[in-house]
């Protein structure tokens, strides 16, 4: 029963941005890429872009689906795009489409 309560509580995704320098999210499936100017990463409502300046990935446990980033963050984005094709697939073209 436990475990049940587990999995209902890693499928829902959370994203709490303080003063726009520390990020925690939750439903965390995968990270796609990152250096220090963008992060993406699969959540559990489809990926996620994060740009900013100075990011640094500070926590990552994919097993409770939980991530912590500080930096500056300037932009976020989601896409539709789910799956293992990452920014491989269809999910690469929205994104660089949106951040020229």
């Amino acid at each position: 029963m436990e475990d049940n309560k587990r999995r209902q509580e890693n499928q829902q995704h959370k994203l709490v941005i303080d003063n726009r320098e520390y990020m925690e999210i939750n439903g965390v499936v995968n990270v796609d890429s990152f250096d220090d100017e963008e992060i993406v990463l699969e959540t559990e409502m489809g990926l996620l872009a994060i740009r900013g300046e100075n990011l640094h990935i500070r926590h990552l446990n994919l097993e409770e689906g939980e991530l912590n980033i500080e930096g500056f963050v300037l932009e976020l984005a989601y896409s539709e795009e789910r799956g293992s094709k990452g920014l491989g697939g269809k999910g690469k073209g929205f994104l660089e489409r949106l951040f020229k």
